[in-house]
């Protein structure tokens, strides 16, 4: 590449000011508002305070471990002391989306020895559909493999292929440690480099590869604990490969958040700009990283849905690999600058709209979630809470983001709720609560309307007909489906907002 004038987006000023701008929607809310993480708060109270409360120890019990899903689990256990449980989860969940668009960032300073334009439109994928869902853990580990494969980048464009070998044996550790999603990618990425690294000094494909591979040993090490983690009984379930119409699903949601036409209209923007680069004679694409893009294509092809118990593994991956090809993309020549200018601005614009689009809609859940929420005010410390919480037979597109509110009762009260999740060799907390027959764990506080065809969750009115009464002192219906109200008589309404109810269970009507 000619290395003209830098343009104003490659400043470290501006670069300094994108970068921590990405994490604007989270500032407002006092809970970040994705799915799955405040199932996770309340995980981390118990693992936090079980040793000193009774009431968690009647309930759960929590054993550590060393597995490759650890990353915000461990993390909180100091910062907790500092800020309190809740604070810390969101200053910890807000730093992720900075590390990614600084980790997409950096990657592509060091396989162009520029920022491209085409970089700036990858910062969206920090709020990428599997962040949105609460896989806090794994998206952790993709912002740490990202910073960590711009370091490996770096130190072999450098010829510190020593220091690196050093350096990467406990970086590879801790990123593993985060979740083992990153260390996954993070090895490909890497090995792929290397291989075209080797294949560009002068050497054929078969020493390229057995180079690739000497060097990567310094990754390997994670291996180890990988193997005793999965050994045995807890291994978990892997299955539904090549479900074609899943796939095609998970590269249309890359950028779900609420609105259908929006976020449709944006992945179609970069599937656009993609083609484009690939189809135009002044766009090219760094071997590297552009092998990488390709092999993680290939990879999320052949990935189940359901990897070791792990869900939705191949849709996690699908993001990355919109990111990974637009980091890799750059122009030929560098000297039209206002043909770069041009595009730097529309970049940035798309980034803008996205990000502003994300904000609102993250102040819009919490204040859903507030609303819901007021009736952890009506229950007392301890309480014992099934929760029944309505998902339509056909979604939509905005997804409900309530169904694992009740963690936060877990993670406030120390209460009883019946959302945590129960998952071979992934999860460090178990559920123990005999009395509550079927309603102990995840997915029982999920209910459907009657009438839909959903083998893996209650249709509310059989959810309520079969509530183990005496083995909870309120249920809370959160935005349920419809029902019969005679399912309910006998229990005692505490509190109400619009179709959200919450009953206190009489002992008498416990018996």
């Amino acid at each position: 590449m000619s290395t003209g004038g830098r343009g104003f987006w490659e400043t470290p000023g501006f670069l300094i000011l994108f970068t921590l701008l990405s994490a604007l929607p989270l500032l407002w809310p006092d809970v970040p508002p994705l799915v799955d993480l405040p199932g996770h708060i309340g995980r981390y109270r118990v693992q936090l305070d079980i040793g000193s409360d009774p009431e968690l120890a009647r309930y759960y019990s929590f054993q550590w471990s060393l597995i490759g899903n650890l990353g915000i689990d461990l993390l909180v256990v100091p910062l907790s002391k500092l800020f309190g449980l809740e604070l810390a989860v969101k200053l910890i969940v807000t730093a992720i989306p900075p590390m990614t668009v600084a980790g997409f960032l950096w990657v592509a300073r060091e396989v162009h020895g520029r920022i491209t334009p085409t970089a700036l439109l990858a910062a969206p994928f920090a709020y990428a559909y599997p962040f949105i869902f609460g896989f806090a853990n794994f998206a952790l580990s993709m912002a740490l493999a990202f910073l960590a494969l711009a370091l490996w980048l770096r130190l072999g464009r450098l010829g510190h292929l020593r220091l690196r070998a050093a350096l990467f044996v406990p970086i590879s550790c801790l990123v593993w440690i985060a979740h083992a999603f990153g260390w996954g990618v993070l090895g490909l990425l890497a090995f792929t480099a290397e291989t075209v690294r080797q294949r560009e000094a002068g050497h054929k494909l078969p020493a390229a590869l057995a180079k690739a591979a000497l060097h990567c040993l310094a990754l390997a090490p994670p291996l180890v604990p990988m193997l005793v983690w999965r050994a045995g009984d807890v291994g978990g379930t892997t299955g539904d490969w090549f479900n074609v119409q899943a796939k095609l699903d998970s590269l249309f949601i890359v950028l779900r958040d609420r609105w259908l036409w929006w976020d449709a209209l944006s992945v179609g923007a970069v599937v656009m700009m993609i083609a484009v680069a690939i189809r135009s004679p002044r766009v090219g694409f760094s071997r590297g990283l552009g092998a990488g893009a390709l092999v993680l294509a290939a990879v999320f092809l052949l990935l189940p849905r359901n990897l070791f118990g792990s869900a939705l593994a191949d849709m996690r991956l699908a993001p990355y690999v919109f990111a990974t090809a637009l980091l890799a993309a750059r122009p030929h020549v560098w000297s039209d600058s206002r043909a770069l200018r041009a595009l730097a601005l529309a970049a940035i614009l798309f980034a803008g709209l996205r990000l502003a689009g994300n904000t609102i809609s993250f102040a819009l859940y919490d204040r859903e979630w507030d609303r819901e929420l007021a009736a952890l005010d009506h229950m007392p410390s301890g309480a014992r809470i099934v929760a029944l919480t309505g998902r339509p037979c056909d979604e939509g597109w905005k997804r409900s983001r309530l169904e694992h509110l009740p963690g936060l009762a877990l993670a406030r009260g120390a209460a009883f709720a019946n959302d945590q999740f129960r998952l071979a060799g992934a999860q460090l907390l178990s559920v123990h609560y005999a009395e509550a027959g079927d309603f102990a764990s995840d997915p029982t506080h999920v209910v459907m309307p009657d009438g839909c065809r959903n083998y893996d969750l209650f249709p509310v009115s059989v959810a309520l007909e079969h509530l183990p009464r005496q083995a909870f002192d309120y249920v809370w219906l959160i935005d349920p489906p419809p029902y019969n109200p005679a399912l309910v008589r006998g229990l005692e309404p505490v509190w109400s907002h619009g179709t959200s109810r919450l009953f206190r269970v009489p002992r008498e009507s416990a018996q």
